[in-house]
């Protein structure tokens, strides 16, 4: 199967119904994207699709050829994912990192469509990621920042 990753064609030794988080970590060796529940429910293992976050757990990898996916590895070559990284460090946002990939893809989808989104986009776009060490405050802030509210 040939796919598009992070700018660059690839092709992986993939049946059309595999999971996308499984292409990305097991066959193409991007590890950024987590598994965390594998029922789409947490957002570890969000990933973009054509810039629109989706769970790669659920996506089966043939339902992305011909589009362009972007993982967590590819997001600090722009500079919205730079300004989301500085944004994320100088809130001090991680404790354990575990589903912090999931939530700076769903935070750089947002912003790639809403530059300066309001409490309620911000929630909306955030809410299909969950943090078990609860830095929910923190990863506002930094959504904030990042959109140069704060």
């Amino acid at each position: 199967m040939k796919l598009r990753v992070n700018g660059a064609e690839i092709e992986l030794p993939a049946e059309a119904d595999m999971p996308l988080l499984w292409a990305l970590r097991d066959l193409a060796g991007l590890c950024g994207t987590k598994f965390g529940c594998g029922t789409g429910l947490c957002g570890a293992c969000m990933v973009l699709v054509d810039e629109a976050p989706v769970r790669s757990c659920l996506t089966p990898v043939g339902d992305v050829a011909g589009k362009s996916v972007t993982t967590i590895e590819a997001l600090e070559l722009s500079e919205l994912g730079r300004r989301i990284q500085a944004a994320w460090l100088a809130e001090d946002v991680v404790q354990c990192g575990y589903c912090q990939s999931g939530q700076i893809v769903s935070c750089y989808g947002l912003l790639a469509t809403n530059a300066q989104p309001d409490e309620a986009a911000i929630d909306a776009a955030m809410s299909g990621n969950l943090c078990r060490c609860g830095t929910y405050q923190r990863i506002r802030k930094a959504v904030k920042r990042a959109a140069g509210h704060e």
